[in-house]
């Protein structure tokens, strides 16, 4: 499936999106306590932003993903008096689950991306498009790239960014052409297009790949890649091989499934290789070295390095080293309040808690959080609900066959943590089941786009 202009403009929006971290200022400097940036030129900051005047308490949710979008529907629903903003940075929305299939063909751009404006229209917020960059805590203030916002609720919904230091040391050098030459492909946007750029024009040799330690976006989606590239691969007849570089001991989730997969259907084309972590790059020379000082050469890669949550935590001073990833929210993990606050809250992939990453997990979890603000509003006591992994994952495209998670979580008082409850897999990929499954896949997702847009 060649990639047209029509791709290439739904895209322009989401590429020309992004924060300028150096030009942000955290809620702690003297700058910030005025209502501007420190650099005092973005545009709009330390003006009002273009909004109607609430006629109600005003909650603000940034960030348009799987949990932003859930919550400000949501809050609407269950406080109808509540001025809801949504302040999103992209100008439409583009999904992350899914999009390994749009990087092989095997579904149109047009499945992934929906209409913000059309998600507030529906249901009855104010979706406005400006990228955050300060909040002032003590004003109650979002600032934005284009004005200020009042809030009487605050959502953080940034997700995720990367932390490449572990591979990096420092190395600004480094880590620029890591993000710009072999992206992880994780964060919706260009990185997806470079990704689908690469291996729709792969021509052979060795294709690396990674999954990172610790809790990283989407678990199974990593194997659910390489399958999918492998498929790729041995149905273009192209002579090249998927090299998957796995820190972990074992695949993560959904291992007799994936297992099985990498054996039985991709034996000749996907080389997996856990417990294996990378030691040095040579872009130059294309080739890594791994911790066993084996040197792998590489034709292309994609290399998803660690997560940790986005900077805009860091700039709103609401975030702490977790047990899992560095920078996300510091927050109570039954209510999502910040600690310390008591109408800030952080929530989807930058929450600290053991939750899956993944798209179902957030928006379960957005419909929890809405409960929990119109609480607030109306003076009602919320009573805490887990959030709901439901989970796909293709192994082939022709047909589609997928296999499967459904899984709540349940607290430990004993380790302090969470952890799935009641799971129920579906790891048998081949014939009817695998098809079923494969079916599924696109109607979970069918519903997940009518619940936040419609």
């Amino acid at each position: 499936m060649a990639f047209t202009r029509r791709d290439a403009m739904k895209f322009s929006g989401v590429a020309a999106a992004a924060i300028a971290v150096a030009g942000c200022t955290s809620s702690s400097s003297p700058e910030a306590k005025g209502g501007a940036a420190a650099s005092g030129s973005s545009v709009g900051v330390g003006t009002k932003a273009p909004l109607v005047d609430a006629k109600g308490p005003r909650v603000v949710v940034v960030g348009g993903g799987w949990s932003g979008l859930s919550i400000a529907k949501y809050t609407k629903k269950f406080a109808p008096n509540a001025d809801v903003v949504l302040v999103e940075q992209r100008a439409e929305f583009i999904s992350c689950p899914l999009s390994n299939l749009w990087v092989v063909g095997a579904v149109d751009l047009e499945f992934l991306t929906h209409d913000y404006l059309q998600a507030a229209r529906e249901n009855n917020y104010t979706y406005f498009n400006a990228t955050v960059v300060g909040v002032d805590k003590g004003a109650k203030v979002v600032q934005t790239s284009n004005g200020n916002i009042d809030y009487d609720y605050l959502v953080l919904a940034p997700g995720i960014d990367y932390d490449y230091s572990g591979w990096t040391k420092g190395d600004i050098a480094l880590e620029s052409r890591l993000r710009s030459e072999y992206p992880a492909g994780f964060i919706p946007g260009s990185e997806h297009l470079t990704l689908r750029n690469k291996v729709l024009d792969f021509e052979g040799g060795n294709f690396i790949m990674t999954v990172p330690g610790g809790n990283y976006r989407c678990l199974p989606a990593p194997y659910e890649r390489a399958c999918l590239i492998a498929d790729y691969f041995k149905r273009e007849g192209i002579e090249g091989k998927v090299i998957l570089l796995d820190e972990n001991n074992g695949i993560t989730i959904k291992a007799q499934g994936f297992g099985s997969a990498f054996k039985e259907l991709y034996g000749d084309y996907l080389d997996y290789r856990p417990g294996i972590k990378i030691e040095s790059f040579d872009l130059d020379k294309k080739t890594i070295t791994d911790d066993f000082d084996e040197v792998i050469p590489f034709a292309d890669a994609a290399f998803y390095p660690h997560v940790r949550g986005a900077k805009i935590l860091e700039i709103a001073g609401v975030a702490k080293d977790s047990v899992f990833n560095k920078q996300e929210g510091n927050i109570n993990p039954f209510t999502y309040e910040v600690i310390g606050e008591t109408n800030i809250f952080v929530t989807g992939d930058a929450r600290p808690m053991g939750f899956s990453k993944s798209g179902n997990t957030s928006n379960s979890e957005g419909h929890y959080v809405a409960k929990v603000i119109a609480g607030k509003i109306n003076g009602n006591k919320t009573e805490w609900e887990s959030p709901l992994t439901v989970c796909y994952s293709a192994i082939s495209v022709d047909p589609t066959q997928a296999i499967s998670v459904n899984a709540g979580y349940a607290y430990n008082e004993k380790t302090k943590a969470f952890a799935f409850a009641n799971a129920a897999t579906n790891e048998i990929w081949k014939g009817k089941t695998g098809s079923n499954n494969g079916k599924a896949l696109f109607e979970w997702a069918k519903g997940m786009y009518r619940d936040m847009f419609s």
